[in-house]
């Protein structure tokens, strides 16, 4: 147990709380209380992990609830830390639950596939260990494909100097790709048929259980495969790194991953807020806030890879609260949400920042896309500003969907030269102030049209 919790303190981030703020901001623009609320919540999860192990249970995650409108980084900030932290993360949707004994889901389905995202991410961290010793049996796999050493099993002795000789030269000829379009004939494991079950809500652990009885017929099954030696290299690594993996350990190890690491997103938690103006029974949000109550406080699911905790599970909840208020979640739910954050609605300034500073930059994208075509695409200060003051102007006079409205406003900017560009080969085009205005000014001004198109 010990050493389990050895692994998940060295998997918990090492970063300061000010090294994770910077981290995050070279992929979101702003929102600093937000930033540091969640820097500050994954650093307690490493002295958490340094503290007596006496008093290690009692420390619970302060969990987070984010309160701003859409387009404005909640997701991102949480799905970035996530990333941070090489940590399971999920995100889900409050509106996708309901009561159990109605339609809909379950909340514990967010724990089952919380547990399946730990499972992917420890196998390929597992695989990459062994991805060396690996590809030295599957090179040799290759070898006896096309050189069989046949004559050697009848004869009973050893395979003669020459033969290793030739074996050599095709591993090098291999190594430097000179065989990779030769087509040689593997045998490679049968897929296992994915069977997809309906069941009424509330049997989803024998829907699990189902499933994978079936995925397990057949499961040892070998069937020929004619691929070129590139290809057929790659599906033998990826078979003989999954021979190395001790399957059990590996399922323990994701279990306690999810466990101690997990982070879950859950995202229009306001939309299963109670509204003053409703009256009765309101199944289909005050029921799911109390699913997801024992969830969030700290409960044990039953899930095909074992029983999982979810007591230091770090969930982050989310919402635009338009037409509810955080005081109307029930009082429980709001005592286990105790950090609150409020994100600031972006402004052209933003705009103009989250078009050029980000690593991956829509700028940069779009710049990065056309090269390939060989059309140089710049993008001169004033367009950028020009731009930022559209995606802000049309927001403020339609919906407001924050960052996702540059998206929009750069599609239909840049449809002409996207579509021209195969036949554009060296050219170069700046997007500048005069361009954005000349295929963007005038479905700005016209209001009705603006609405629909941008």
């Amino acid at each position: 147990m010990a050493a389990r919790e050895t692994l998940a303190a060295e998997q918990s981030s090492q970063m300061t709380p000010r090294e994770i703020v910077e981290e995050l901001d070279k992929h979101i623009v702003g929102q600093k209380a937000a930033k540091r609320a969640v820097a500050i919540a994954l650093r307690n999860r490493w002295r958490r992990q340094q503290v007596d192990a006496a008093l290690r249970p009692e420390i619970t995650p302060k969990n987070i609830l984010m309160i701003g409108p859409t387009g404005v980084g909640k997701t991102e900030i949480a799905r970035r830390l996530a990333r941070l932290a090489k940590a399971p993360f999920i995100k889900v949707e409050a509106t996708k639950f309901t009561e159990v004994g109605y339609v809909g889901r379950e909340v514990d389905s967010i724990v089952r596939d919380l547990v399946e995202i730990s499972v992917k991410m420890t196998r390929e961290e597992e695989m990459a260990k062994v991805r060396h010793r690996a590809a030295d049996a599957a090179e040799d796999r290759v070898l006896d494909i096309l050189l069989p050493r046949a004559q050697a099993g009848f004869t009973g002795g050893e395979p003669s100097p020459k033969d290793n000789d030739t074996r050599q030269r095709f591993r090098k000829m291999l190594r430097e790709g000179e065989l990779d379009d030769r087509e040689i004939e593997i045998e490679v494991r049968a897929v296992p048929l994915g069977v997809e079950i309906m069941a009424p809500p509330g049997m989803e652990e024998m829907t699990q259980q189902l499933q994978g009885m079936f995925q397990n017929l057949g499961g040892g099954r070998t069937r020929p495969r004619k691929v070129k030696i590139k290809e057929a290299l790659k599906l033998l690594v990826d078979e003989e790194a999954g021979k190395m993996i001790n399957e059990e350990e590996l399922k323990l190890r994701a279990v306690e991953n999810a466990e101690q690491n997990g982070i879950v997103f859950i995202d229009e938690i306001d939309k299963i807020a109670r509204r003053q103006e409703t009256m009765g029974a309101d199944v289909s949000r005050e029921g799911v806030q109390r699913d997801l109550l024992p969830l969030v406080e700290g409960c044990t699911v039953n899930t095909k890879y074992g029983t999982v905790k979810t007591d230091h599970v770090l969930f982050i909840a989310s919402g635009a609260f338009h037409m509810s208020k955080p005081s109307d979640l029930i009082p429980e739910l709001q005592g286990r949400l105790p950090i609150r954050v409020e994100l600031e609605p972006l402004v052209v300034g933003d705009f103009v920042r989250i078009l050029t500073e980000p690593d991956a930059s829509l700028t940069r994208q779009y710049s990065a896309l056309m090269a390939t075509e060989g059309l140089t695409l710049e993008f001169a200060d004033s367009g950028v500003q020009r731009l930022a003051e559209v995606a802000f102007e049309v927001n403020e006079r339609t919906e407001n969907i924050g960052a996702r409205r540059l998206h929009t406003v750069m599609e239909r900017l840049l449809e002409t030269v996207s579509f021209d560009a195969a036949d554009r080969n060296g050219t170069r085009v700046v997007i500048d102030r005069e361009y954005v205005e000349g295929n963007l000014g005038e479905l700005v001004k016209d209001q009705d049209l603006s609405r629909y198109i941008l």
